[in-house]
């Protein structure tokens, strides 16, 4: 079976957070409400868009509603690659692993069609032999069967795979379905999410650690 390296999308693939941050803080003008810091923005990314928008409402003191997730929803789509950007090193170790004959896939929280838009505004589609988002599947991170869901839509399985991420989630996924995982340092989760994973400081690492891994 061919080896496969499994990637998060935001904080580890791409810097996100600016479009994230817009999105967020036009919802809350519609709403009447005050936007956020850029690194409040970034402590509420990780658990999918659900969550965002209810850690979002809560901190302004107002319920989670249909209606505010629908519009962020539709708001990101359509906006989500104004200033995200691929982290410097990205493409080069995505070409590096694709010489050296390993497959990738994405496994994200983010939801599906936002993803697969945002890959595609970026050019980074054509590394990808499948995408695993927040709604492609009945779960998603960190519950392990959404990683071994996006193997399999990748004709892949665990025993050949690798995951690379930047938060806890990503790290509980990998060792619930039994698969090595490599903390991406550059990203957004503080380094006490890595909980023991060799961390990668820079994407130019990544080739190295990952051949390490499942040589």
């Amino acid at each position: 079976m061919s080896r496969i390296a499994v990637f998060d999308l935001d904080g580890t693939l791409v810097d996100s957070a600016p479009d994230i941050h817009a999105s967020l803080d036009r919802l809350m003008a519609a709403l009447g409400l005050p936007g956020f810091t850029r690194q409040e923005v970034i402590g509420m990314v990780g658990d999918g868009v659900r969550a965002l928008i209810d850690k979002a409402l809560t901190a302004r003191g107002m319920p989670f509603d249909e209606a505010s997730l629908a519009t962020f929803v539709s708001d990101y789509t359509e906006n989500a690659a104004q200033e995200t950007r691929p982290f410097e090193g990205i493409p080069a170790a995505l070409e590096s692993l694709a010489a050296a004959g390993w497959r990738l896939a994405v496994c994200t929280n983010k939801p599906e069609l936002a993803a697969r838009h945002l890959l595609e505004d970026l050019g980074l589609a054509r590394w990808f032999a499948a995408l695993g988002g927040g709604d492609t599947f009945p779960v998603r991170k960190p519950d392990p069967a959404h990683l071994l869901a996006t193997l399999a839509k990748a004709g892949a399985g665990p025993e050949a795979a690798v995951m690379i991420g930047d938060h806890r989630n990503d790290v509980q996924a990998a060792a619930g379905a039994g698969v090595p995982c490599i903390f991406a340092g550059w990203g957004y989760g503080p380094a006490e999410m890595a909980a023991g994973a060799p961390v990668a400081r820079h994407p130019a690492e990544l080739p190295a650690l990952i051949a390490a891994l499942r040589g």
